[in-house]
């Protein structure tokens, strides 16, 4: 016997699901942004996209500085080129 589809668990609660709202992310998903699920201690220290998003941002920052850095010297440089 098949149970009807608007019949739930007994260990479910309708109140528990009274927050829930259905399409919540559809707009950001149809403009093409991305959803990202934060852990629970990530979001305590990210509580908003945007204070994610600068810190993103500043990450990406410091990555393309870094780089730079690490290039090779110009004696380096010389002796390959005398070499090759």
């Amino acid at each position: 016997m098949k149970k009807a589809k608007d019949e739930m668990r007994s260990e479910y609660k309708r109140s528990d699901f009274t927050r829930l709202e259905r399409g919540k992310f559809y707009a950001e998903v149809a403009a093409g942004t991305s959803v990202a699920l934060l852990e629970p201690g990530i979001a305590k220290a990210f509580p908003t996209s945007q204070a994610v998003n600068e810190a993103l941002a500043g990450l990406l920052a410091l990555t393309e500085k870094t780089s730079r850095l690490t290039r090779r010297s110009t004696r380096t440089r010389a002796k390959v080129a005398r070499a090759g």
